[in-house]
C-alpha cells in the first residue's frame, strides 16, 4: 500500500492518502479524512484505465462535498421523518437538514467531514476507526465504530462495518460513492444498464421519505428485475418526473441477514461491469438527481445531473419509525457487523 500525506485537518493531524493495487493492476484509493473511496482505476475492453469513481479534486474539498461522494455515512444513512424517533420510550430530536422534512445522513455533523484514525493497515488492506460519544448527532451511547476497505485479487472492494455501543442505538451504515462505467468525467448515465434483485420497494413522498408500504416493482418503473437502461427517457418523463430520476430503496430479494447480490450494472460501450453484493435488507439506487454543474470534480470535471449513480446498501429509509421495516436498532453490548461487496470485471455483451 502507498501512504502519502494530504495536508493536515482543522486540529493539526496529518490527512493522508492510502492507495492499494492489486495483482491485476486494479487501483483504489482512500482518506482518512471522511474514509472517502476516491478513486477506482479500472481498465475498459481496449485496455484503457478509467477512474470509475466521481469524487473531489482536492481533498480540502471533502469538507465542502455536497453529493456526500465517496463518504463513509453514519450514525444513519438516509433519512428520518422529522428528524425524530422513539427508542425504549424516550423522543430523540435530531437536526433538520433537509428542508423541514427530515434528518439525511445524520447531518449536519456528518462522519464524512471528520478525520478517522488508521487502526490497522496492510497491502491491500485499511482499517478506520471512530469514536462517537453519547448523544453525538443526536443518537443515543458512545459508539466505536470501524470501517474497513480491501481490495482483492478478484477486484473486488469489500467494505466492512463495525459498531460496539454502550446503549442500544441506530447502526446503519453506508458509502456514498458514485459510479460511472464510463469513467468519472463521462457525464452522462446513457449508457447504462441495471438489474437490482428485487421483488418490491418502498414507495416515498414528494420530500423522498417512505409512506411505510411495501409495494411490488411489478408492472412499475422500479422493475429492474431484468436488465434494464438505467435512465429511459419516458420513465423521466412520466413516473420520475418528479424526482428527476431514481432516489428511491429497493428491498433485497430473500434477505436474511447473509451476503447475496443485490444489483449489477453493466456498460456495453465500455465492456465493464459490476456486482453488488450486501447482507443489508435494502439498497438505494441514485441516479445524481440533485448534481449540479457547479459540483467540480477531479480535473476540474463539471459533475451535472445524472452524471454518476450510486448503490447505496442499509436499512430501509425511517426505518425506526416504521414498525414493518427491519429495523436498524442494535442492542447495547452487542456488536454490529456489515459487510459490502463491489466487484468489478468486464462482459463481453
Amino acid at each position: 500500500m502507498k501512504v502519502q500525506k494530504l495536508g493536515h485537518f482543522v486540529d493539526g493531524r496529518e490527512v493522508h492518502l492510502f492507495t492499494m493495487e492489486n495483482k491485476n493492476g486494479v487501483k483504489a484509493s482512500f482518506t482518512d479524512l471522511g474514509g472517502v473511496w476516491l478513486s477506482l482505476l479500472f481498465p475498459n475492453r481496449s485496455g484503457k484505465e478509467l477512474d470509475l469513481l466521481l469524487s473531489v479534486e482536492n481533498w480540502e474539498d471533502i469538507m465542502e462535498n455536497p453529493g456526500h461522494m465517496g463518504e463513509v455515512v453514519g450514525r444513519n444513512c438516509n433519512r428520518i421523518a422529522g428528524g425524530m424517533f422513539n427508542l425504549n420510550n424516550k423522543l430523540y430530536r435530531l437536526f433538520l437538514n433537509d428542508g423541514q422534512y427530515s434528518n439525511c445522513h445524520s447531518g449536519p455533523d456528518y462522519y464524512g467531514r471528520r478525520l478517522f484514525t488508521v487502526k490497522e493497515k496492510g497491502e491491500n488492506t485499511l482499517t478506520l476507526a471512530l469514536f462517537s460519544q453519547d448523544m453525538d448527532q443526536g443518537f443515543p451511547g458512545d459508539l466505536d465504530f470501524s470501517v474497513r476497505y480491501t481490495l482483492t485479487d478478484d477486484n473486488e472492494v469489500k467494505i466492512r462495518y463495525k459498531g460496539l455501543s454502550n446503549k442500544d442505538t441506530i447502526m446503519n451504515f453506508t458509502n456514498h460513492a458514485y459510479f460511472n462505467l464510463m469513467g468519472h468525467d463521462f457525464g452522462s448515465l446513457s449508457e447504462h444498464e441495471i438489474c437490482i434483485h428485487a421483488d418490491s420497494y418502498t414507495p416515498s413522498d414528494s420530500h423522498l421519505i417512505p409512506t411505510g408500504e411495501i409495494c411490488a416493482v411489478e408492472g412499475t418503473a422500479f422493475d429492474f428485475r431484468t436488465e434494464k437502461a438505467m435512465l429511459d427517457t419516458k420513465r423521466l418523463k412520466n413516473e420520475l418526473k418528479a424526482v428527476g430520476g431514481y432516489d428511491h430503496n429497493f428491498c433485497i430479494r430473500d434477505y436474511d441477514g447473509t451476503l447475496r447480490c443485490a444489483a449489477e450494472v453493466f456498460c456495453k460501450k465500455s465492456g465493464i461491469a459490476m456486482e453488488v453484493e450486501t447482507d443489508c435488507p435494502g439498497i438505494q439506487f441514485y441516479t445524481g438527481n440533485f448534481m449540479a454543474a457547479e459540483d467540480l470534480g477531479k480535473g476540474g470535471c463539471d459533475y451535472g445531473k445524472h452524471s454518476g449513480f450510486c448503490l447505496e446498501t442499509q436499512f430501509y429509509p425511517d426505518a425506526i419509525n416504521k414498525p414493518n421495516f427491519p429495523s436498524p436498532v442494535v442492542k447495547a453490548g452487542v456488536v454490529y457487523k456489515s459487510e459490502t461487496i463491489y466487484r468489478f470485471f468486464r462482459r463481453l455483451i
